[in-house]
């Protein structure tokens, strides 16, 4: 399965928008199988703060470990973001 980040918006920004981005994507997470992967596209998405990452990013990390895959991307907010949540969480992600 892949969710294309662009559809909660192009600037992601804040706790709150990413909880609600979270809970938005709820029902489609319900429905992948349990050998299946999460790959996550950031295409589109302009900026990615560290706060609306670790909202959204964070509990699909804990809960499918090396099923969540991040797609590769040029966006300096979104390497840096992702850089900072992996030193906070002391996790790694997985990368395509």
């Amino acid at each position: 399965m892949r969710i294309e980040l662009k559809k909660f918006g192009t600037t992601l920004i804040s706790r709150q928008a990413g909880k609600e981005a979270l809970a938005a994507f709820q029902s489609s997470l319900a429905e992948l199988k349990p050998d299946e992967n999460l790959e996550v596209d950031f295409g589109g998405a302009i900026t990615f703060s560290p706060s609306w990452g670790d909202e959204f990013l964070t509990p699909l990390l804990n809960q499918l470990g090396d099923r969540l895959i991040l797609l590769p991307t040029d966006n300096p907010s979104v390497r840096i973001t992702v850089e900072l949540l992996e030193r906070t969480q002391d996790k790694k992600f997985r990368r395509a």
